[in-house]
């Protein structure tokens, strides 16, 4: 997926924390990430003999302390000129368990270039810890902000997201528009080349067809046999 200029200005205030630290074996990854708001946390990692948090952790920490709630982006950068870090495996599993629905913004396999990368992407047949209770995003084109806001649109296709149905707020990407409550009420996981016009709701001629193909342009990535999500939602009023 390409990167919004939202997702832009989370790397950018990655490498400017980073390149302001001064030598220091103690603190040499910066991390940055950003609330549903378009507000930046920041803070960078603490080497210690008996272990110590990753920048990671440490910006996430911050954006508790500021009352952010849930993260949308998140995104790591070494010292020394060593660019975007993909996160360690603690922190993968401290996003799934507080912050599943952020982005991650990690190095190209192949070309070291900025992508982006989904919390169940980095961390496939995962645990999760039974107690965590994150509040869930549903991440939305801006387009559909007007739709969804009245009830419109109540359906929406979703790869490697991880979605459980229960209160979840609507977020729509790279946008001003707040957030509001809704109620995911069903998610059914089928394969991209077994979907149906009725999975969709689709009754024109060629529907499923266009539909796939803007999923594809959504995630560019995505298998032809690909499991994905049907998610169904409604809008709430109440908040959560």
């Amino acid at each position: 997926m390409d990167l919004f200029d939202s997702e832009l200005r989370v790397i950018a205030a990655a490498e400017e924390l980073v390149r302001g630290l001064k030598p220091n074996e103690n603190h040499t990854v910066a991390a940055a990430a950003m609330d549903t708001a378009g507000r930046i946390h920041t803070g960078v990692n603490v080497h210690h003999f008996t272990g110590g948090p990753c920048a990671e952790l440490v910006a996430i920490g911050a954006a508790a302390a500021a009352n952010a709630g849930p993260l949308v982006t998140i995104v790591a950068v070494g010292d020394q000129g060593r660019g975007l870090l993909a996160p360690c495996g603690r922190c993968r599993q401290v996003f799934l368990d507080l912050h599943p629905d952020a982005l991650v913004i990690v190095p190209d396999d192949t070309t070291g270039k900025p992508s982006i990368t989904t919390v169940p992407a980095l961390l496939p047949h995962s645990y999760r810890h039974p107690d965590s209770a994150p509040t869930r995003l549903l991440r939305l084109h801006a387009r559909y902000f007007d739709a969804v806001e009245d009830g419109t649109k109540t359906l929406t296709v979703r790869w490697n997201e991880g979605h459980r149905t229960g209160a979840a707020l609507a977020y729509f990407e790279n946008t001003e528009h707040s957030t509001f409550p809704v109620e995911v009420t069903s998610v059914m996981v089928k394969r991209l080349d077994e979907l149906e016009p009725e999975d969709l709701d689709l009754t024109q001629p060629g529907g499923l067809e266009r539909y796939i193909a803007n999923l594809r342009g959504h995630y560019p990535a995505m298998p032809a046999d690909a499991n994905v999500e049907v998610v169904r939602f409604r809008r709430t009023a109440a908040d959560i």
